[in-house]
């Protein structure tokens, strides 16, 4: 093994690791969209326990729901991860219509 290559290779597995941490923090912020969506769905049905286990799943830190207008809006954070990037928060908000406002389905 040259001086060389016993020099980059711990640059490489660096590297390597930055990108696959990345990829896991890409992965929790689509997942906690998609449970955002999926709540303000069931919100809007007036599903308020099959919304809260959806956020729970996701294991949401934080969640905002909001009304207004005929419009149920939800807004969930949590940590994007633990070492580097735990102090990285990754946000889902989805809004959908609030049938409970809306008199409920035709």
């Amino acid at each position: 093994m040259t001086v060389e290559f016993a020099v980059a290779l711990p640059v490489v597995a660096v590297v390597v690791a930055a990108g696959i941490a990345g990829v896991v923090v890409v992965d929790r912020q689509g997942r906690l969209q998609s449970a955002a969506a999926s709540a303000a769905r069931a919100f809007g049905r007036g599903d308020e326990t099959g919304g809260r286990s959806v956020l729970d799943r996701a294991a949401a830190g934080s969640v905002r729901i909001e009304r207004a207008a005929g419009i149920v809006c939800v807004r969930a954070t949590r940590s994007a991860g633990s070492g580097p990037f735990v102090g990285i928060a990754v946000e889902g908000r989805a809004c959908a219509v609030d049938e409970q406002a809306a008199g409920g389905p035709p």
